[in-house]
């Protein structure tokens, strides 16, 4: 791997995708100076200019910076498991360029004081999600109006449904508008401790269940309350199971939530996985074939709006702890790409614009953002090759979290490049 990308690079026979709406077309590309430049014939002019040697590039894909709605941080500036610059610096590499993040904290983003701008200098596009409750216990509200005004995206809570009674009365109150409500629809009480979904699968490996009505029943309640309060605009947090997607899937289009998925959801299920790997211990619980399966169909379909990172760090004396002790999640930015390539693409018939809709403009459009695109001067952009293989354990853009699925894994499709980490080169050798 070279030190530094060169200060231009021309691109041929790259596959160019510049927006929603618009499939990959194969042409010329410069990028100069980290930023892109130009396409087709002008690109090959500038690029003569220049006295560039063009750089085959069959199969490549230039295409905007990934969006992840709601991943989780900790603490930013002295955490063991994470902080703000390992988390930037590992999803810049990953080919994410804006990360959102939930309130939960050591200190609970759920005050004006406690939702400052983030930056870690490396260019990467930071939004802060609010709180709907104090603390996230679901005793009382949380401040709405002061948050946004703050600079929140929106109000969300921990990893369950609040108190009915407490919506109600945010609701009613209704001081965050047209601000987006990200709710994960799940009772703990209704849970059992299981941690698996339950079917077969979970009796093979041996893990307590967790019944689907986990998630249904919260999930009823949520969409009652949404047709109780014209306007709201309700976001459903990783759905996973099947039965949970047939309920949405009854609702009329106008009356439908958003709604993301974990992408561990979208790979991995009770009886796909080792009993003795990393990632069983994910809230909401891995569910069976059947529930990825529908997860991903929901998501070609549009039922499902976009893919969420859900990165949730654990530092390696947290990940030794027994399953039943530990925290709960998954971490890493770097193997989303590359593994819903490889499923969704490759195995389900995807094209690269369906991908990107799920990664990229879906997201960007469930935060309020307007959707990324390529335009000349902007850096905001990554280029994959969904062909190259790299072992995940010799990576040295990897995140600090002990709790990554497939540390160890030998990967097909890799970002070589990106403008917003002008060091970042894992491409063929340039002369």
């Amino acid at each position: 791997m070279s030190s530094a990308a060169p200060p231009a690079l021309l691109l041929e026979q790259v596959q160019l995708l510049e927006g929603p709406g618009q499939p990959p077309v194969v042409t010329t590309v410069l990028l100069e100076a980290g930023a892109y430049g130009a396409q087709g014939e002008a690109a090959r002019q500038r690029g003569a200019s220049l006295g560039l040697t063009p750089l085959r590039a069959e199969g490549w894909l230039l295409a905007p910076c990934l969006v992840d709605p709601h991943s989780q941080l900790e603490d930013p500036w002295l955490g063991t498991a994470e902080t703000l610059a390992s988390l930037e610096r590992s999803a810049i590499a990953a080919g994410y360029g804006t990360v959102a993040l939930l309130p939960r904290a050591r200190s609970w983003r759920d005050r004006p004081e406690r939702l400052q701008p983030l930056s870690a200098g490396g260019g990467l596009q930071w939004w802060l999600w609010g709180s709907f409750s104090r603390g996230g216990e679901g005793q009382e509200l949380a401040g709405h109006g002061d948050q946004l005004a703050a600079g929140a995206i929106g109000l969300a809570e921990g990893e369950g449904c609040p108190p009915l009674p407490l919506l109600e009365r945010g609701l009613s109150l209704g001081e965050f508008g047209q601000a987006p409500l990200l709710l994960a629809p799940r009772d703990a009480a209704l849970s059992q401790n299981g941690f698996v979904r339950e079917g077969v699968a979970a009796l093979r490996a041996g893990w307590p269940p967790d019944p689907v009505v986990s998630e249904t029943v919260p999930l009823q309640s949520l969409l009652a309350l949404a047709r109780n309060h014209a306007g709201l605009r309700l976001q459903l947090m990783n759905l996973s199971t099947a039965a949970a997607l047939e309920l949405l899937a009854a609702l009329p289009p106008p009356e439908r939530p958003e709604a993301t998925v974990c992408w561990w959801h979208l790979l991995a299920d009770a009886a796909d996985l080792n009993p003795l790997a990393e990632g069983w211990r994910v809230v909401p619980p891995l569910g069976n074939p059947s529930d990825r399966v529908a997860l991903q169909r929901a998501l070609a379909e549009g039922l499902i709006s976009a893919v969420a990172v859900h990165h949730q760090a654990l530092d390696p004396e947290e990940q030794l702890l027994p399953l039943d002790q530990r925290k709960p999640g998954v971490a890493g930015h770097r193997f989303v790409l590359p593994c819903l390539w490889r499923e969704l693409v490759v195995g389900a018939g995807w094209t690269p614009a369906q991908l990107w809709q799920a990664l990229c403009f879906g997201p960007a459009a469930l935060l309020g953002l307007e959707p990324p695109r390529l335009q000349p001067g902007s850096r905001r952009w990554l280029l994959f090759d969904p062909v190259q293989r790299w072992r995940a354990g010799d990576d040295p853009w990897a995140p600090l979290a002990a709790n990554q699925p497939l540390a160890g894994a030998e990967l097909s499709g890799r970002v070589l490049a990106t403008g917003l980490n002008p060091e970042l080169w894992q491409g063929p050798p340039l002369a």
